[in-house]
């Protein structure tokens, strides 16, 4: 337990869920602002990411692994996510040279 440490050492778990809530909110305003298709990607990567860590900090407060398994699976989801992400990104731009989403309904015809 990583963070049973810094628990110990004075640190207080708000730090950890305020950090956690500005790395979400981040995240939100960058894929509710941006058109990049890359950099929605990766804002959806700095969510789960928050998500991570949040759940790493719980689980180290109460002791418990349970957080901690969880965080094993979403980072499991997540490199699917990116893996799938990616290959569809390179797809589109072969075949409308951007990854804008806007223009990506220009893909049903």
């Amino acid at each position: 337990m990583i963070l049973s440490t810094v628990f110990e050492a004075g640190i207080s778990i708000q730090y950890y869920v305020i950090l956690s809530a500005i790395l979400f909110s981040i995240g939100v305003i960058g894929v509710l602002i941006r058109k990049n298709a890359i950099v929605l990607l990766m804002c959806i990567e700095l969510m789960l990411n928050a998500a991570n860590l949040l759940l790493v900090a719980f689980s180290s407060y109460f002791e418990q692994s349970d957080g901690q398994v969880f965080v094993f699976f979403i980072m499991v989801v997540a490199a699917a996510e990116a893996t799938v992400g990616l290959s569809i990104l390179i797809m589109a731009y072969r075949n409308i040279r951007t990854v804008d989403v806007s223009l990506f309904n220009q893909l049903k015809d």
